[in-house]
């Protein structure tokens, strides 16, 4: 039987669906593997392999030693090419497939646009905690807790601030919620070599038990480091000059 050749639009979503697994995961037994090869009519299996075929193409797959099966084709390349590291195109592209249709060189009416501006926000908010939690496992950096509700996917620098970063999962820490509000009011950081650091200020209004346990044990020790998006120094640079609190 002759295969059907897989279009731009399928390679767009399992590309994306490839940034949100960890590698150990891309296995045709994942439910969000089969989840997309149920919409886009093909079997697990070959969704399994796309996904792998995206790997061998991954400088950070590489740069753990892992070479992968190397069967990509001309399209998995070209796909590859055009959206790594362009977080906010590989978003909105996948808005135009899966949910609004809009067609953006034909002029639509403000309200549409109001709501095609919320459902990219909210997808690439969906993404970015995906893929940043995917990096590390489902794992707190700092703490080890995996419970996924406890966790969040922390922006270094602040959403509001850098749009060009808001979906880089390069600009983002696994946290529990805990070390998520202090990171995110500047009442710890990270130094260059992403070891902990700690605010004077967040010793008051914090019981004592509970300081040593969770923040004074771990200062000066290092996160566990992401499968891969490590974050960027540059960004962590800003956080400790403009967020956090000496």
């Amino acid at each position: 039987m002759r295969r059907r050749p897989w279009t731009r639009d399928e390679l767009i979503r399992a590309l994306s669906l490839y940034f949100r697994l960890p590698f150990g995961q891309m296995h045709s037994r994942n439910p969000k593997v089969i989840e997309l090869a149920k919409s886009i009519n093909r079997t697990h299996s070959a969704v399994a392999l796309k996904l792998v075929n995206f790997a061998s193409l991954d400088p950070e797959h590489q740069r753990r030693g892992i070479a992968g099966m190397g069967n990509t084709s001309t399209a998995d390349r070209s796909i590859w090419t055009e959206f790594y590291g362009e977080w906010d195109a590989l978003n909105f592209a996948e808005i135009d497939i899966v949910e609004t249709g809009v067609d953006h060189e034909e002029p639509v009416h403000s309200a549409v646009t109001e709501v095609v501006g919320m459902v990219r926000q909210r997808r690439g908010q969906s993404f970015f905690r995906d893929s940043v939690l995917a990096a590390y496992c489902g794992m707190c950096c700092v703490t080890g807790i995996k419970l996924a509700s406890l966790l969040r996917a922390s922006h270094i620098v602040p959403w509001s601030i850098d749009p060009k970063h808001r979906l880089d999962p390069r600009n983002g820490l696994c946290l529990n919620v805990l070390h998520d509000a202090a990171f995110d009011r500047g009442l710890i950081t990270f130094d260059s070599n992403l070891e902990l650091l700690l605010s004077r200020a967040l010793r008051e209004g914090i019981p004592h038990a509970i300081f040593v346990e969770m923040f004074e044990s771990r200062e000066g020790s290092p996160i566990t480091c992401p499968e891969r998006f490590i974050p960027k120094h540059s960004l962590l640079e800003y956080h400790r000059n403009h967020v956090f609190q000496q």
